[in-house]
C-alpha cells in the first residue's frame, strides 16, 4: 500500500511525532448517524494513505464501538505505526468524585480490550468539571495508570483555556485537546505559548466547526435527528462549543461564506480552515471528522496547501472579530 507523507510535529513530552492533520473519530462511533463498519474500516485505511499517523477516539463515542473498529483496523495491520488517542470519564455522571483510581483502572481496561492493546498511547480526561483539574489526587491516579503500564502517556481534553493552562502546568500532562479553528480563537492568546513553552502537545479539535467551516452548508439546512448538530444546538445535551463552535447556526453560515471568501483561488474552505489552524505556532495535530473517504483525502490534503498569506490571515482575524467574537471569546 502506497503511503503519501504528512508533516509530523514532535509533541516534547512524549518524544513521538505525530502528523500534523489527524483522524477524529466521533463520527465512526454515533452521535452523527449511523456508519457501517466497513465503511468505518474504509474511513481508516483512506486515512492512513494519505499520511495520517494519528487517530483520536474515546471510550464512549458508540458506547466503545470507535475504539473496537480502529482495534479491528491495527489488529488487520500490525506493522502500523499508529499513535492512537482515547479519553475517559464520561461512562458515569461528570462530577469530581467519580475521578477516582479505581474508575480509572477500569475505564482503562476497557479501552485496552476494545483497542486489542496492552498499553494504551494516550488517554485523555474527556472534559472533566473544572475542580478536577485542580486535583492532585486526580493526577496521581494518572501517574499510578502510567507506572502500571496501562497507559503509556496522558493529557486532557477541555472546554476552556483556563482548564487547558492549569493541565498545562502539571509536569506530566502529555497533550491537551480543545477547541480551536477560524471561528475559536482564545487559544491563541495564552494556551497555546504556554502550551509550547512546556512541550506539551495540542490537539486541535472541532477544527471545521462541525461542518460550518467546509462551506457546505446554507440556513436552511437541517440534519438527522441523531445528530448532535440537531439535538445540541443550545447544549442540551453537552456543552454548546461543541457544536457549531458555539456560534449561532444562521451567524456561522453567513460567517462561514465570508471566510471561503478570503481565501486563494484553488483553496476549499475545508482546506482553508484547516491550513489556518496548522500554521498557529505551538498546534501539533488538528483531527477533523471524517464519515467518507473523499473528505479523509480532502481534508489530510490540507497539509500540502501553501501557507496562507498574511493578508489572507489578516482577513480571517477581522472576520473573527466583527462576526463571531462577541459569541464565543468570553466563555471558553
Amino acid at each position: 500500500m502506497e503511503h503519501s507523507s504528512l508533516e509530523q510535529r514532535t509533541v516534547g513530552r512524549i518524544g513521538r511525532d505525530l502528523s500534523v492533520i489527524g483522524l477524529g473519530t466521533w463520527q465512526l462511533g454515533a452521535d452523527w448517524g449511523d456508519v457501517d463498519e466497513n465503511d468505518a474500516l474504509a474511513v481508516l485505511d483512506a486515512a492512513v494513505t494519505s499520511g495520517v499517523t494519528f487517530f483520536d477516539t474515546a471510550d464512549v463515542y458508540g458506547d466503545g464501538r470507535s475504539e473496537q473498529v480502529i482495534g479491528k483496523y491495527l489488529a488487520a495491520h500490525p506493522d502500523l505505526d499508529i499513535f492512537v488517542a482515547t479519553k475517559m470519564g464520561r461512562r458515569l455522571d461528570q462530577v469530581p468524585e467519580n475521578y477516582v483510581l479505581d474508575n480509572f483502572r477500569a475505564w482503562t481496561d476497557r479501552s485496552r480490550k476494545n483497542l486489542g492493546t496492552d498499553r494504551l498511547d494516550l488517554v485523555q480526561l474527556h472534559c472533566p468539571p473544572t475542580p478536577v483539574f485542580a486535583s492532585d489526587e486526580v493526577f496521581d491516579a494518572l501517574d499510578t495508570l502510567v507506572a502500571e503500564e496501562r497507559i503509556a502517556n496522558y493529557g486532557v481534553s477541555v472546554e476552556t483555556c483556563d482548564q487547558a493552562l492549569t493541565a498545562i502546568a502539571r509536569p506530566g500532562t502529555a497533550t491537551v485537546q480543545i477547541i480551536l479553528n477560524a471561528f475559536r480563537h482564545k487559544p491563541l492568546e495564552q494556551v497555546l505559548p504556554a502550551a509550547a513553552a512546556a512541550g506539551v502537545g495540542i490537539i486541535a479539535r472541532v477544527p471545521l466547526a462541525s461542518g460550518l467551516l467546509s462551506g457546505r452548508y446554507t440556513a436552511t439546512s437541517t440534519f438527522a435527528a441523531d445528530d448532535h448538530r440537531t439535538y445540541n444546538r443550545n447544549g442540551e445535551a453537552f456543552d454548546v462549543g461543541e457544536t457549531f463552535s458555539g456560534v449561532d447556526f444562521q451567524t456561522g453560515v453567513t460567517a462561514a461564506q465570508a471566510f471561503a471568501a478570503l481565501l486563494p483561488e484553488g483553496v476549499t474552505p475545508a482546506q482553508g480552515a484547516l491550513r489556518w489552524i496548522i500554521q498557529q505556532p505551538g498546534v501539533t495535530s488538528a483531527i477533523p471528522g471524517a464519515r467518507n473517504i473523499d473528505q479523509v483525502v480532502k481534508n489530510a490534503s490540507a497539509a500540502a496547501v501553501p501557507a496562507l498569506s498574511d493578508e489572507v490571515l489578516a482577513g480571517i482575524t477581522a472576520l473573527y472579530e466583527s462576526s463571531i467574537k462577541a459569541q464565543v471569546h468570553g466563555r471558553w
